[in-house]
């Protein structure tokens, strides 16, 4: 960067001359247009711009379309192996559904059937103790009836002894006199209806 200082500028040789200042390409260079749109260089422009084209043309078709096609078809490959792989999945989850529910079908069955023989047998084996202890209670009921008639036959036969005794004594202190067990015991069977 030069740097125009005041005593030089008084001293400078090119003092009477006129410099034009500006833009690059001013009138000099093609009356003062962009260079881009100079139409002197359009033919360098659009050599450059088939060129440019040309190379990145046989990039995009020799390298990055035939990767991105492979990507795709990569990618196309595996979509289609996960969905082949979610639909042997899902065949097997319904299988194993499908078995699950026979099964359990068949252990419903199962129970429904062993509670059918279980209540069976409780019915059976409660009938039995029933018949059992019936049989028990019939048989102390014969024991208690003849401990029944026993203990009526001795009770009868103890009354007409108490019986005797009483009219005895009862004779005694009533009449004063004394009777024979015999004649009391004949009135007492004349009185009772032996």
């Amino acid at each position: 960067m030069f740097v125009v200082t005041p005593a030089y500028a008084e001293s400078n040789p090119t003092e009477g001359t006129h410099s034009e200042t500006g833009a690059i390409g001013g009138d000099a260079h093609g009356g003062g247009v962009f260079p881009p749109f100079n139409p002197e260089y359009f033919a360098s422009q659009l050599l450059w711009l088939a060129i440019t084209f040309g190379v990145f043309y046989l990039l995009m078709a020799r390298v990055i379309v035939p990767r991105i096609g492979g990507i795709l078809e990569h990618r196309r490959d595996r979509i289609a192996q996960d969905l082949d792989e979610a639909n042997r999945l899902k065949e097997e989850s319904d299988n194993a559904i499908a078995a699950y529910e026979q099964e359990l079908a068949e252990a419903r069955k199962k129970a429904a059937a062993i509670a059918e023989t279980a209540r069976e047998k409780a019915k059976i084996a409660a009938n039995a103790e029933r018949a059992a202890n019936e049989a028990e209670i019939a048989a102390k009921m014969v024991d208690a009836e003849k401990s029944i008639s026993a203990i009526k036959a001795k009770a009868l036969a103890d009354v007409d002894a108490i019986a005797e005794t009483t009219a005895t004594d009862v004779v005694k202190h009533l009449l004063g006199g004394s009777v024979t067990k015999a004649e009391v015991a004949s009135a007492i069977r004349a009185a009772s209806g032996k």
